[in-house]
């Protein structure tokens, strides 16, 4: 490493938490004496930054409403203007911070930005959305899906995925021709996923289709949770734990079919709503809500964990070795649970399919049947074996000796 540290700046979107939540756990991760990080957030974050003892700098960010909005009816994330107004942040910063190297997480507009200023770039992201990953589209919770035959659905889809990719990717492709750049072939997946240096967020067992490279490794799974709480009395002794958090994303309606599902067996249930309003009547005898949680403690102690599917929950879960019901809604969430049930630490519920009735039958699969919780152990082995390589920072290290790719 050089004498100084390398100045890392880093831009978390602030449409999830996740997007936030993932670069923070990374920065935390590089040694101070090695790298000089400067983290910008929306201000909505300032919490989980708060005491990080970096520099932080608010970053301006689309409405994480809006973008809930564009994600639940299947339109693009991000339309030209703000993904042009981004850009011309993004360029201010790092023209203002001179970083060694920048480190994003869907903050798209860095194909752009920092290959308009040669600054290495390193996106944080999912091996699903990875072009290597077989494209295999599943049929995510749209409007018309909540009252058409799955199968017909699923046909429909089919027809229309491949367009309806295309034009998510759009915005993207017209600001990197307004600025020279070339194509990236219309592929969502690169459009999501382009990089200098591409860092996975995920178990590699899932998706042996992705080979690691020069140009992409797995991280391992990589999840922020509260502080802990030593005096946290969660369960009742010989009750097992269910531990049910929808996010910040998923659909928070469903928590009264969990809980009425759930509920019917001798169990405990903590339910962490992520500081979001919650439906009535959701509570019983033995449940208990919190606005959050120190997840990985309550994985600990749980027995199972009922999400949105997504991959910072699941991954917090697994990594625990414990395994996952997934309620899925969006593309995200299908592809990480699909790959969760296909490994069998999971089992995948549709969002518009959640009736109390099928989460029960899931649920007393998932705690009786041991298989699902030997594979999702094997997980849990292979994370610790790996947190101990680090290969983020030398990673970081060969991206800077071999200088960035032209594009």
């Amino acid at each position: 490493m050089p004498a100084s540290p390398l100045k890392v700046l880093f831009f978390a979107e602030g449409a999830t938490l996740a997007h936030v939540a993932r670069p923070y756990v990374v920065a935390q991760s590089l040694s101070p004496e090695a790298f000089e990080v400067v983290f910008a957030r929306p201000s909505s974050f300032a919490w989980l930054t708060a005491g990080s003892g970096f520099r932080t700098i608010d970053l301006p960010c689309q409405d994480a409403k809006v973008f809930a909005r564009r994600l639940e009816h299947g339109r693009p994330l991000y339309d030209y203007a703000t993904l042009a107004a981004y850009a011309e942040q993004d360029l201010a910063l790092i023209e203002t911070e001179r970083p060694d190297v920048v480190i994003g997480d869907f903050r798209l507009s860095l194909s752009v930005s920092a290959r308009l200023r040669n600054v290495p770039y390193v996106t944080i992201c999912d091996a699903y959305w990875s072009p290597e990953y077989p494209s295999r589209p599943p049929l995510p919770v749209l409007s018309f899906t909540r009252f058409t035959p799955i199968p017909l659905a699923s046909l429909l889809f089919r027809h229309i995925a491949p367009l309806a990719m295309r034009l998510h990717t759009l915005p993207l492709e017209r600001l990197r021709a307004h600025h020279g750049l070339p194509s990236l072939g219309h592929d969502l997946r690169r459009c999501y996923t382009d990089a200098d240096l591409r860092l996975f967020a995920n178990f590699p067992e899932l998706f042996p289709e992705v080979a690691e490279s020069e140009t992409a490794i797995f991280i391992g799974p990589i999840s922020w949770s509260p502080a802990a709480n030593a005096s946290l009395e969660l369960t009742t002794a010989g009750r097992p734990l269910v531990y049910v958090t929808m996010g910040s994303s998923g659909d928070i309606g469903v928590l009264g079919s969990v809980i009425e599902a759930v509920g019917s067996f001798d169990c405990d249930i903590v339910v962490s709503t992520a500081g979001r309003s919650v439906p009535g009547k959701v509570r019983t005898s033995s449940t208990r809500l919190f606005d959050y949680l120190p997840g990985e403690q309550v994985c600990e102690r749980a027995s199972l964990v009922v999400c949105n599917g997504g991959s910072p929950t699941t991954n917090q879960a697994l990594a625990q070795g414990v395994p996952v019901l997934g309620i899925a809604s969006n593309m995200d969430q299908f592809l990480n649970m699909r790959a969760v049930e296909e490994f069998g630490a999971g089992i995948l519920v549709r969002g518009d399919r959640a009736r109390p009735e099928r989460i029960r039958t899931a649920a007393q699969a998932l705690l009786t049947h041991p298989a699902f919780a030997a594979r999702a152990r094997a997980l849990a082995a292979s994370t610790a074996a790996r947190q101990a390589s680090r290969p983020i920072t030398h990673s970081i290290e060969r991206l800077l000796q071999r200088g960035r790719p032209q594009h």
